[in-house]
């Protein structure tokens, strides 16, 4: 049976593998991103819980021995998988939660955990499975279903999650809105709402007009804040949408000593215009909404409204998102429209309320993967061969354990330019991991605030399926020019082309198109070049982990960057409700100088990779 299995095709094993070592990623550090962004948590928070989930394979090194040492790269992948499956399904039935964003933080970090176990073991069974001539053979397909894990994480499933938010839901309210110096001024009151008669026996809207008109006169500000507040504080009694916990508690010393004085300041030196302080301000159209039925016992109908197209000037400023229930399914919420001061001619813009059920759809898209890693571990557990490499090293002592150990991280630190080489891999993503957390959130934020507009769907479309042929196509060609030339004469041509990650959204954040081809060739445009770019960083870590502890040395090369990943990460979404979106591709854009000067430090053998290149 175990020569039967030794003899199996390596295709019988590494295209799964290879799967199953890229969506756990793929799930962890960006699908999260858009679901938590879907669920209404802020940027701020999202960039700087979801950058802290990179740290496990950040400190990966230093458990990595433990695979080495207790039982075998093919238990650790079965197992490993299970926990996948097991971290997945929790996930998803932990969605629905009050408190989700704490519950799912803690199962995002079992699975982050879990994965870098994976790619541990993993990455070690595939070099114990296959002979030399083997290895360079399959790295191709090793790499090729590691992008399919991509694409079918950050594009398949997320359009799945996508099509269960616009298909779980009742009929989409749309609200035209014209706004024209013709029109009445408006009166600044709540408008009155008559008790409707129950009519039929389906849920649905009821909205007080589908087409609004808007004076672009201005109104006094200070008549308008007091009819702003009013429909606040009606909105919140009838439990429509409540303020948020943060808001309640006590600021702590971090907030009231560093972050909200530095953030003002940064809001005021290099934020974006948000207005001046005349004592007029742009007009309003006010919008009662009802459901036609009480919903069952327990169940919410949820409405989140956003601008679909037309002029952005036209912002809704109130109700974007309003939660009905049995509690309050009889009363009216309020949505508020307000067209921008600064009018002076005719303009129309189109919003859309959506009620799709949003924790439905990402728990369902998460038991898809939990039952698909279900499935990869029983696989596995037949499939996988059984070289005879691939045992636990039972006569190794632990004091020798830790003496190998030790040595392996005193060489890597006694090699030469190792402080050069350090930096590079700290900083050469500085820009990239800044702009990573935050370009969902930018794809997906209406265009009021700056974004795209794009739905869930669109964004799974165009980052997940036509950014990652970009991906592909940059690496393949980048792979192929690094070969025939070597890494050190294209180090800098790659490095520059990574200054393509920012300048697309740079200028995507200030045309705000709403054409999809040029959004889809901006995309494009940027991950060709990050795939192309990237081929220089992954070869120089190659580079700097030849020796005798090549492949310690290269685990503890990939622990520094994704650390060079993490920490930016960490700050970005905050740094961006400080600047706004066009300010901050803006910083990026200048972040993107840091790599020049890392590279500029490096001393690389001309002859590297010009025929290495086929080796693992």
């Amino acid at each position: 049976m175990s020569a039967h299995s030794n003899n199996r095709s390596p295709w019988a094993w590494i295209p799964t593998l290879y799967l199953a070592e890229g969506l756990p990623y793929v799930a962890v550090n960006i699908i999260s991103v858009i679901m938590y962004k879907r669920m209404g948590i802020s940027n701020a928070d999202i960039a700087l819980y979801t950058s802290l989930l990179y740290l496990p394979w950040v400190i990966k090194p230093i458990w990595s021995p433990l695979v080495d040492l207790l039982k075998t790269k093919r238990w650790w992948i079965v197992i490993t998988q299970l926990v996948l499956a097991i971290g997945f399904a929790s996930i998803a039935l932990t969605i629905p939660a009050a408190f989700f964003f704490k519950i799912t933080l803690a199962f995002f970090w079992l699975l982050a955990f879990a994965s870098a176990t994976h790619d541990i073991a993993a990455d070690g069974f595939y070099m114990l499975g296959l002979n030399t001539n083997q290895q360079a053979k399959y790295v191709g397909i090793r790499s090729t279903f590691y992008r399919i894990a991509t694409i079918t994480g950050q594009g398949l499933l997320v359009i799945l999650a996508g099509f269960l938010e616009s298909s779980s839901g009742r009929e989409p309210v749309t609200i035209f809105i014209e706004a024209s110096p013709g029109y009445s001024k408006t009166v600044l009151e709540v408008p009155h709402v008559t008790d409707a008669a129950l009519n039929g026996d389906e849920i649905y809207f009821v909205i007080g007009s589908d087409s609004l008109e808007i004076s672009t006169q201005t109104v006094d500000k200070d008549s308008l804040s007091v009819l702003l507040d009013s429909i606040k504080t009606l909105n919140i009694s009838n439990g429509f949408y409540t303020v948020e916990e943060k808001q309640a508690k006590e600021k702590g010393w971090w907030a009231s000593s560093v972050s909200e004085p530095l953030g003002e300041w940064i809001r005021e030196s290099f934020g974006e215009e948000r207005g001046d302080i005349a004592e007029v301000t742009g007009s309003v159209a006010v919008v009662p909404v009802r459901i036609s039925q009480k919903p069952e016992h327990g169940r919410e109908v949820v409405l989140n409204t956003a601008l679909k197209k037309g002029d952005r000037s036209i912002a809704l400023i109130q109700g974007e998102h309003l939660v009905f229930s049995e509690a309050n399914w009889d009363k009216p919420a309020y949505m508020v429209f307000q067209a921008d001061s600064k009018l002076t001619s005719y303009t129309s813009a189109s919003y859309e309320g959506l009620s799709g059920n949003i924790p439905m759809a990402w728990a369902v898209t998460f038991f898809v993967l939990a039952g698909l890693f279900l499935v990869f571990s029983f696989y596995h557990k037949f499939v996988l061969p059984r070289p005879d490499t691939d045992r636990p090293h039972e006569n190794l002592k632990p004091v020798d354990v830790l003496r190998e150990f030790g040595a392996t991280f005193a060489s890597f630190f006694r090699k030469p330019q190792v402080g050069a080489a350090l930096f590079f891999m700290l900083t050469f993503r500085f820009a990239e991991a800044q702009l990573l957390k935050l370009i969902n959130p930018f794809l997906l934020d209406p265009i009021d605030k700056g974004g795209l507009g794009l739905t869930t769907g669109e964004v799974g479309l165009v980052y997940g399926t036509v950014g990652i042929i970009g991906l592909t196509l940059g690496g393949i060609i980048g792979g192929v020019v690094a070969a025939w030339g070597g890494l050190k004469r294209w180090l800098w041509p790659m490095t520059l082309s990574m200054l393509l990650t920012a300048a697309t959204f740079l200028y995507l954040s200030f045309t705000q198109t709403d054409n999809l081809f040029i959004i889809n060739l901006c995309v494009f445009v940027e991950q060709f070049g990050y795939g192309f770019g990237f081929t220089a960083y992954m070869l120089y870590l190659i580079y700097f982990s030849e020796g005798k502890y090549k492949t310690a040395h290269y685990a503890i090369c990939t622990g520094f960057m994704a650390l060079g990943m993490m920490l930016p990460g960490m700050f970005a979404g905050w740094l961006q409700e400080q600047l706004g979106y066009n300010h901050f591709f803006l910083w990026v854009m200048i972040c993107s100088v840091v790599p020049l000067i890392a590279v500029a430090l490096l001393k690389i053998d001309p002859e590297f990779g010009k025929k290495n290149a086929k080796q693992n």
